[in-house]
């Protein structure tokens, strides 16, 4: 039935797309005197056709949607990455790739960037003046499962470079057939050429974890790789109990690593984790999706990270009544090392924000939020170097899980899944997609506080969704 429903989706969204670029009331393409109104764009994929047998899922697609002055989206039409998605969870559709940005843009806008898990490639799709999405140009990756890409752009030196890009990958062949709590992926460099075509930039680092995440810091010196799994008894091989300097874990405990970057080279600099196993709080280990880096006001760099506790704190694997709230984790980066400021700070109470999972700070980077996908909803934090607060648990409400301890089935059943999200590049609005509901939520960002404006739907499907991104 999904099936069947996405295939009649993609008829309805081609012919969306005829349609919206022979209006003239939109725009004229090729340099026309008329122009459509859009201020921005979103750019919403899918992981493939839905959740079918294997670990390839069919061609991704883009959804490209025209932002509007006041905030609200106009479907445009869907375009092919060109690659395959992959299942990597093996879940119920909901975040299968485990990861944030598993779709992003370079930071000029120039290109839309995409990970195809399925079939280890990622995507460059140049943007154009209209906001809908060129040919996508591949390049293969290292490893299985790409699902984190971001970019920072090159040195003005490199005549004819738009970007350096890192990419993610959840496992070598080696630990394929483990099954998630084995995956051990890598790290690749690439250079992205202004023609939309790749270049390896030289970099191919193994990683002791499943990654989940990669973000280049303001001034791409540094960089991180968030993990999940972080403690678990299937990744503990040659891991201590020691935290050493600024929080750092050794091995297989880092829940975020730090690495310089020198052109495309990579150089691993540390490691920190903000739950030890076996802690005598009993805290459940963090597994870390959504990462920032950012500069506070002392001029000094801080990592940013969400982390749900699923995994128990002996190590055993998540155990659905014994989740536990999420939280959000910071770390100043020192040179070479990664010290802790605030670590655990929860994004609940009772076991009311269990999954926190993504997070994206508004334009003054004062304040941030995080998606929880079970609770379906946004928890408001401030920021103040390093520091972080939590000012709402409940910015934003959607339709969740609250309540539904024990029974997975029932709470994936009930839940929106709130997933990825994205502020606008003006920073007014902030655009949420729900994993379990085929729909973006629409909010208007007011300093701390965020306003609902409205959704779209029906043209994404209601599962295997991932990844979000506004212009």
């Amino acid at each position: 039935m999904k099936n069947l429903k996405f295939s009649l989706y993609i008829l309805l969204a081609s012919t969306l797309i005829f349609t919206s670029c022979n209006d003239d009331d939109n725009f004229v393409p090729d340099g026309g005197e008329e122009t459509n109104n859009f201020v921005g764009a979103v750019y919403a994929m899918t992981n493939g056709e839905g959740q079918v047998d294997g670990v390839e899922q069919g061609p991704n697609t883009i959804v490209t949607y025209g932002r509007n002055v006041d905030g609200t989206l106009t479907p445009i039409g869907p375009v092919a990455t060109g690659g395959n998605g992959g299942d990597f969870d093996g879940g119920e559709g909901l975040d299968p790739l485990i990861s944030a940005y598993a779709i992003t843009k370079t930071r000029d806008n120039a290109f839309v960037l995409a990970v195809n898990a399925g079939s280890n490639t990622i995507s460059a799709l140049p943007v154009n003046d209209d906001f809908s999405l060129g040919n996508p140009v591949l390049q293969t990756t290292s490893a299985q499962g790409p699902n984190s890409i971001d970019s920072y752009p090159a040195p003005e030196s490199m005549t004819g470079v738009n970007s350096l890009v890192l990419v993610t990958n959840i496992t070598r062949s080696e630990f394929l057939d483990g099954g998630e709590p084995m995956h051990r992926g890598t790290l690749d460099s690439f250079w992205l050429l202004d023609d939309g075509t790749f270049q390896s930039a030289g970099a191919s680092v193994n990683l002791d974890n499943r990654p989940s995440c990669v973000y280049i810091a303001p001034g791409g010196a540094y960089a991180i790789v968030a993990s999940i799994n972080a403690g678990a008894a299937g990744l503990d091989v040659g891991a201590t109990d020691n935290l050493g300097t600024g929080s750092t874990a050794v091995g297989n405990q880092d829940e975020v690593v730090l690495f310089g970057i020198n052109g495309g080279s990579l150089t691993r600099l540390d490691g920190a984790t903000s739950t030890l196993r076996g802690n005598a709080e009993q805290r459940n280990l963090p597994s870390a999706i959504g990462s920032q880096i950012v500069r506070g006001t002392d001029g000094e760099l801080y990592a940013v990270v969400t982390e749900a506790r699923e995994f128990q704190y002996n190590g055993a694997p998540p155990a659905f009544p014994a989740l536990q709230d999420g939280s959000v984790s910071t770390w100043r980066i020192d040179g070479d090392q990664l010290v802790d400021v605030n670590l655990d700070v929860r994004s609940g109470e009772g076991n009311t924000g269990r999954t926190a999972c993504w997070l994206d700070f508004t334009s003054d980077e004062n304040t941030f939020f995080v998606s929880n996908a079970i609770e379906a909803g946004l928890a408001s934090f401030s920021f103040t170097n390093g520091v972080v607060t939590l000012l709402d648990q409940t910015a934003a409400q959607g339709v969740g899980a609250t309540g539904n301890t024990t029974d997975p089935g029932a709470a994936f059943g009930t839940t929106e899944g709130w997933i990825d999200m994205w502020i606008s590049d003006d920073g007014a609005f902030l655009y949420q997609l729900y994993g379990l509901d085929g729909t973006i939520g629409i909010f208007g960002v007011n300093g701390q506080t965020l306003t609902p404006i409205g959704e779209e739907s029906g043209n994404l499907p209601d599962t295997n969704t991932q990844g979000i991104v506004a212009i």
